[in-house]
């Protein structure tokens, strides 16, 4: 079934007992968020708000919530589309007429790439000239928030002197009724088409489409290619030709089946401070200066719906479009690197923390070569962590690749650092918006002898067990708990939060015996549930800049190149100067726990 608009994907869910109505009133202020977020981790069903508190539209929420909706919405696993799609690329390189039969279902979804414009169109059915962003239940998820986020806009913008377009999603704080800002980051496809447009002197004409059908709706937060249009490739993904209409007031193609469309400027040489945010690293974005979205018109359909998703401390309801993405995107890599068998960003890190990539390595030090290339494509160039491990180690399981480090990794040959690197905006662990340090481990078998480094012996083959005193929480008093996952990676929990706690430990056990033949070591912060492999894995990757907090048992300088030896110290404690982790107030808690039967009486 190809689902034009999102009212018609709304219903198919329900036909199939995956929607939920929630009939009472509600609060657009953390209520909703947290309602979604409990559906999430409970894998619950998509929800419709039909009563919300001061608004006069219905808000719909994690519908693109799990796999099995995001197979519904297009037609096929996502998985399946990206293997169909490198083998469609193989087949026809050149092609054959017996290729082009074999792959003719996707060349219908290539046919359909081409966008079609059509006169008249259901985002059009009621104008307003003078809209009020008060009339929609546009969300605060998390305390700290600046205000109201409108968190699902596919904003729509045209380069100035290319005219080429692009419709992603970029969140959007609320400021009054017609004004809202615009979080175009530092490396994203809208904030460039703005720049160009300043550099004239000139407003940039914006529209934004709320609520357009699912498959456009994933392809605007796909990282695509900047050649690919988010549009075209939504026509890919449903198979069939996006329609999109003249915009009232600004020149811009708009989806046709869009429920709201705000059109409007935003002008050059505008910043006004955006933020805080609670982001998908499950911290607040901090305050910053970003441009500015004034609204000219709002055009919507008769009875429309409004969409918003939540983002936060993982799961949210992002992590399976970021999954859907990768599965459909990630292995056409394979056409660029042969070597590569997947590519793994891990959610519970907010993806751009942790990349594992496996592969067939071919010859000594192929997979350095692969990792740095890697990082000069799209969006995996904002990893910061990257592990490589060989093509029979499953990348998608972090004990799986704990094992392969356990078994293959050596500092002394197997580590790059990577200073003074472009990071994701997001990213506040070296305390400079957009610059950071990233690092590679290579946990591939070897595949020829490789010398080591001036004055160090062979590493051993295999690894001793590991060593752990059974009083390493003796060490300082501040050391509460300990965790050894895998053999591998050590996870030392303090007791406090305070400055320099952490580096103070890290010192403390490379003096000490109390470890040993430990690859990893971890120090995290007391709000990390270490029972929770989730939890244990983002209080590690999102709280630590690599240049800064890694230490080893030892480190030489020879020449300009440090030689890094023994286990590996990270300090992922919380440090002073970082934003504070995102958490629900406990008087939301306790509503929802009181008003849960409310919500959903039938259950």
């Amino acid at each position: 079934m190809v689902f034009t608009n999102l009212r018609s994907f709304l219903s198919r869910l329900e036909a199939q007992g995956d929607l939920a109505r929630v009939r009472v009133e509600v609060d657009s202020e953390y209520e909703i968020a947290e309602i979604a977020r409990r559906s999430v981790r409970e894998g619950g069903p998509a929800l419709l708000f039909e009563n919300i508190r001061g608004a006069r539209y219905p808000l719909a929420i994690n519908f693109l919530g799990t796999v099995r909706r995001i197979e519904t919405a297009l037609g096929v696993h996502p998985e399946a589309l990206g293997e169909q799609l490198v083998q469609f690329a193989r087949d026809v390189m050149p092609p054959g007429w017996g290729e082009l039969v074999a792959n003719r279902r996707m060349l219908r979804r290539i046919a359909a790439m081409r966008p079609r414009r059509v006169r008249r169109a259901a985002c059009q059915e009621v104008v307003d000239m003078s809209p009020d962003l008060g009339a929609l239940p546009v969300l605060k998820c998390w305390p700290q928030d600046g205000g109201r986020f409108i968190t699902f806009p596919l904003v729509i913008t045209q380069h100035p002197d290319t005219h080429e377009s692009n419709a992603a999603i970029y969140r959007m704080q609320v400021f009054d009724r017609r004004t809202t800002g615009m979080h175009w980051q530092l490396h994203k496809g809208g904030g460039f088409h703005f720049r160009a447009a300043e550099v004239h002197g000139q407003a940039l004409p914006v529209a934004v489409a709320l609520g357009a059908d699912p498959a456009l709706m994933l392809a605007g937060m796909f990282p695509l290619p900047e050649a690919l249009q988010e549009v075209m490739f939504a026509g890919l993904l449903r198979a069939r030709a996006t329609r999109m209409v003249r915009a009232r007031k600004v020149s811009a193609l708009v989806p046709a089946a869009a429920e709201f469309v705000l059109e409007g400027e935003v002008p050059a040489g505008e910043r006004r401070p955006e933020g805080p945010f609670g982001d998908h690293f499950g911290h607040y974005c901090e305050v910053a200066d970003f441009p500015v979205f004034h609204i000219r018109a709002m055009t919507h359909r008769r009875n429309p719906v409004y969409p918003a998703a939540v983002v936060g401390k993982p799961p949210q309801e992002d992590r399976y479009m970021g999954d859907a993405s990768q599965m459909i995107l990630g292995p056409l890599i394979r056409l660029m690197r042969p070597e590569v068998r997947d590519v793994w960003a891990y959610y519970e890190a907010g993806f751009h923390n942790l990349l594992a990539v496996s592969m067939n390595a071919r010859y000594a030090r192929e997979p350095m070569r692969t990792a740095l290339g890697i990082l000069g494509e799209g969006q995996l160039g904002l990893s910061k962590v990257v592990v490589l491990v060989d093509d029979d180690v499953d990348a998608r399981s972090f004990p799986a690749v704990l094992g392969a480090i356990r078994e293959n990794f050596y500092p002394s040959t197997r580590f790059q650092m990577i200073t003074n690197a472009p990071l994701d905006t997001l990213d506040y662990t070296s305390f400079q918006m957009h610059l950071g340090s990233r690092m590679i481990l290579d946990a591939t078998r070897e595949r020829e002898p490789y010398p080591a480094p001036p004055g160090a012996a062979p590493p051993p083959v295999p690894r001793p067990r590991p060593r752990i005193a059974d009083n390493v929480d003796s060490i300082a008093p501040h050391i509460t708990r300990v965790r050894l996952w895998r053999d591998t990676l050590l996870v030392v929990q303090m007791g406090a939060k305070e400055a320099g706690i952490g580096a103070r430990t890290v010192a403390l056990l490379r003096a000490s015996n109390a470890v040993a033949n430990v690859p990893l070591v971890a120090i995290v912060s007391p709000d990390v549930n270490l029972d929770d492999d989730v939890d244990t894995i983002w209080g590690i990757f999102t709280r630590f800049d690599p240049a800064r907090d890694v230490r080893f048992d030892s480190e030489t300088l020879v020449g300009a190149h440090a030689v890094c030896r023994g286990t590996m110290y990270i300090d992922a404690s919380w440090k002073p100067g970082y934003p504070d982790p995102v958490s629900v107030p406990d008087e939301i808690i306790r509503r929802v726990d009181n008003r849960w039967r409310e919500y959903f009486p039938k259950t």
